[in-house]
């Protein structure tokens, strides 16, 4: 496996394996700190273009805010490698700022209408640095297929529609949240919470269970789904909530009625991290 440092040897790479015949590329963009959810990732690019995935390994600083955990982000860069080739990964892309940012950079992509939705409301700046960032990392890889995780659906939502307008002609292909034993959601900030803290943190399951057994019940309207969330994480008083919101995944603009494909989504406190976690509803 190949460990590639600048746009130009990716660009090289993704344009070598076109001319020779076979299918596009596909790309698995992290920050790196994999777990088995980026491995699940890894496994279904790999099983859509054997021979042909790109692994990104960058912690992006633009989509960080000033009051938040970019110097302490966890950093396992041989880890990763050695999880990214045991999973079949081709390459891995592991760029330095000044690669992905060149002296003077100015141009940000910013996605109106949805940037300031979910995370990008409590986040501000959050998904301007994650839609730019990505945007070069699809343009770099030139690849036809990017794969993300469900945790990420707001995220998911953003990058679709920038997708779109840009006509870049990825298409991004969405994988299910991973999760441990317990039900916690995987996380690479999950290494920050105490045994307490985990504990605590189990509440958002359990929250998105309850939602997801109140729906196939036959309950639909938003107001009671969130209250049966707010309860379940009220069991958890030193949780400090961010947002519970039932909105179109396409827009994540709230409605009233869950509708098959809707997104639930809760974000909270625990400790001094937040986590977050969704379900697509049926």
């Amino acid at each position: 496996m190949q460990i590639l440092r600048t746009v130009e040897e990716l660009r090289a790479w993704s344009r070598a394996r076109r001319c020779d015949g076979g299918q596009g590329i596909a790309l698995v963009p992290t920050m790196g700190a994999l777990h088995e959810g980026h491995a699940s990732l890894i496994r279904a690019a790999v099983e859509a273009r054997p021979g042909r995935v790109a692994v990104s390994i960058f912690v992006n600083p633009t989509q960080f805010g000033p009051n938040e955990d970019f110097a302490k982000y966890p950093r396992t860069f041989k880890a990763d490698c050695e999880l990214a080739e045991r999973e079949g990964a081709t390459v891995i892309f592991a760029p330095s700022v000044e690669e992905m940012y060149p002296a003077g950079a100015a141009t940000f992509i910013e996605v109106e209408g949805l940037s300031d939705r979910l995370d990008g409301k409590s986040r501000p700046g959050h998904f301007r640095g994650v839609a730019t960032v990505v945007a070069k990392l699809l343009n770099a890889a030139e690849a036809d297929l990017a794969f993300f995780g469900q945790k990420d659906a707001a995220q998911v939502a953003v990058l679709r529609r920038m997708v779109a307008d840009l006509r870049l002609g990825t298409k991004t292909v969405v994988c299910p949240i991973v999760r441990e034993v317990d039900g916690l959601a995987l996380s690479s900030r999950n290494v920050y919470l105490s045994a307490e803290e985990r504990k605590q943190a189990l509440a958002l399951s359990r929250a998105i269970r309850r939602v997801e057994s109140l729906v196939a019940g036959g309950e639909r309207l938003s107001i009671r789904l969130m209250e049966a969330a707010r309860d379940v994480l009220a069991e958890e008083p030193a949780l400090r909530m961010d947002y519970i919101e039932l909105v179109d995944w396409e827009t994540l603009w709230p409605v009233l009625i869950a509708a098959p494909g809707s997104l639930f989504a809760v974000a909270a406190w625990v400790g001094n991290t937040r986590l977050i976690d969704n379900t697509i509803l049926q």
